[in-house]
């Protein structure tokens, strides 16, 4: 078990926030499909779990690492989503996980800080700096759970003015310092993320919308996702990496950005049937990449599993 453990990476985090994600995205389908999607999530969750106190030095190492430690609050951000799930069931115990999660978020963005920003360097940056502090805007996208939107507002103006901030520092690291390590090149899809979670979380927790601060996200949350679709294929053909898990959140909360805006803009007569189609074909889009990924991920895993079973028969 410690060895299966060991060879499950931390960023696997980041598709276990995805499949939570999703099971959320594709629930008006068919409540079957979401609990699906959870089950896996939840499966993952738990390894994670297990793998920090069957070997806690192995997880400290790797937060030693910037690329990890800024996509490790992943882990976070996918136990707030999961509350919602345990919420229908027992609300005391989903806010107790809900509120964990919020816990644990802001350790690990304190730490990060701390390591990381406190000692800035512009090659260590990387679009992951996007989950430490905007990741933590998935509070007021599940705030309605909890009637918690005097709290959602909050945590969604704190996620947006930091990426306000980051959003020229990351674009100056990525456009004019370049040289990103081939390993990381799949963080490049996170810049889809931020705008679409801040839209997505922006719908959720404000009861009085204003039309100009949705129209400003949408036409991010648009431009960024188009630009990662385009990139997407070439990205895809890179040899596995977990940084993989960077392919699926963005793309599944721009498509929860997206559905949520059409629904909105339909409820003031202002649709619009492109908008529709978009919000559909990213929807499918999101759906198919995660289940890829999921598959190279076990694939992965697997041949590890059998190489280091080999590796031990022979000796």
């Amino acid at each position: 078990m410690k060895k299966f453990l060991n060879l499950i990476p931390l960023p696997i985090a980041g598709l276990m926030l995805a499949l939570a994600s999703t099971g959320n995205l594709v629930a008006n389908y068919s409540p079957i499909y979401k609990n699906i999607f959870g089950t896996i999530s939840a499966i993952i969750f738990i390894c994670l779990v297990l793998k920090f106190f069957i070997n806690p030095k192995s997880v400290i190492d790797d937060l030693k690492n910037p690329v990890i430690a800024s996509v490790t609050p992943t882990f976070s951000m996918g136990v707030i989503i999961l509350s919602t799930y345990i919420n229908p069931y027992s609300y005391k115990c989903a806010f107790m996980f809900w509120i964990l999660g919020i816990i644990i978020h802001f350790v690990l963005m304190l730490y990060f800080t701390i390591k990381f920003i406190f000692k800035f360097d512009i090659k260590k940056v990387f679009p992951s700096y996007f989950i430490v502090y905007v990741g933590i805007v998935v509070v007021s996208l599940t705030a309605p759970n909890f009637n918690a939107l005097t709290f959602g507002r909050t945590v969604f103006w704190f996620g947006f003015i930091c990426y306000l901030i980051l959003l020229p520092i990351v674009l100056y690291r990525v456009l004019v310092i370049k040289q990103l390590p081939k390993p990381t090149l799949p963080l490049i899809t996170i810049f889809a993320a931020p705008a679409s979670l801040c839209l997505a979380g922006y719908i959720n927790s404000f009861e009085a919308k204003n039309s100009i601060i949705i129209g400003i996200l949408l036409a991010l949350s648009l431009i960024t996702l188009i630009t990662v679709i385009i990139l997407l294929p070439k990205f895809l053909k890179i040899e596995f990496y977990p940084s993989y898990s960077a392919f699926t959140f963005p793309l599944v909360i721009s498509a929860i950005a997206l559905k949520a805006s059409n629904k909105f803009l339909g409820s003031i007569n202002m649709k619009f049937s492109l908008l529709n189609y978009i919000s559909k074909a990213s929807e499918y889009i999101a759906i198919i990449i995660v289940l890829y990924v999921l598959i190279r991920y076990l694939h992965f895993i697997y041949a590890k599993l059998k190489t280091k079973t080999n590796l031990t028969i022979n000796s």
